[in-house]
């Protein structure tokens, strides 16, 4: 038999896409990334040095941005240290409530409330602002803006954290004046940090206090006067 002449396999057929170019950003995306860029410099130069150290114009470089552009957003220091106190303290307050929304009736909840509350005030950037307001140097207007964004940033984490515990079993006639308590208290001890910071003696106390609470709660259920 005649044998089948040698074919060259058909090429593939390779299907045509379209590149479409990259959407070019606007300038309001840019500003804004350039923004967050120098935000979250400035926090972790803050978080790594403390705010004796901070230096305005160390912020450019760790940000990868030119110091006009860093002064374009921020022209002077007071201005940078409280947007990034603004920006760390909104990023607490979405965690925290992140935190208290996922909390599925845990064994103790105040231990989560006290585990949520120590990340936050026991962290450098809380220290600053706490240094910030304290300070005789600082502009009382300063100190007003402080003020406003620990208002701000807090109370939402409060309300979160006192749902999640009238969800979890506390009665609701106390839940806020729990968290109110126990938020209180940690901070308390945050600041005791600055001339006696014994960290296994803090988790003696927060112990104590937990127990507390539940022996508060229970006397007062058998009384009546919580359902």
């Amino acid at each position: 038999m005649p044998s089948r002449p040698n074919r060259a396999p058909a090429p593939l057929k390779t299907a045509r896409r379209s590149l479409a170019p990259p959407r070019r950003r606007t300038q309001a995306e840019r500003t804004a990334e350039t923004r967050l860029r120098i935000l979250k410099a400035a926090a972790n130069l803050i978080r790594r040095r403390g705010y004796a150290r901070f230096r305005t114009a160390e912020v450019a470089a760790e940000a990868g941005v030119s110091r006009g552009a860093q002064l374009h957003h921020f022209p002077t220091k007071d201005s940078l240290v409280v947007a990034t106190l603004e920006y760390v303290f909104e990023q607490a307050q979405i965690l925290s409530r992140r935190r208290a929304a996922a909390v599925n009736r845990p064994r103790d909840l105040t231990e989560a409330v006290i585990a949520d509350a120590r990340e936050f005030f026991f962290s450098e950037h809380f220290m600053v602002a706490i240094d910030i307001v304290l300070s005789t140097s600082t502009d009382q207007a300063v100190r007003k803006q402080i003020l406003d964004i620990s208002r701000k940033a807090r109370r939402p984490v409060e309300a979160a954290w006192a749902e999640a515990l009238v969800a979890g079993g506390v009665p609701a006639a106390v839940a806020a004046d729990i968290v109110a308590l126990t938020l209180g208290v940690v901070r308390g001890m945050a600041l005791r940090t600055l001339w006696d910071n014994d960290p296994k003696w803090f988790d003696h106390l927060f112990g104590l206090w937990r127990q507390m609470i539940r022996i508060f709660i229970e006397a007062e259920q058998k009384r009546g006067r919580l359902r």
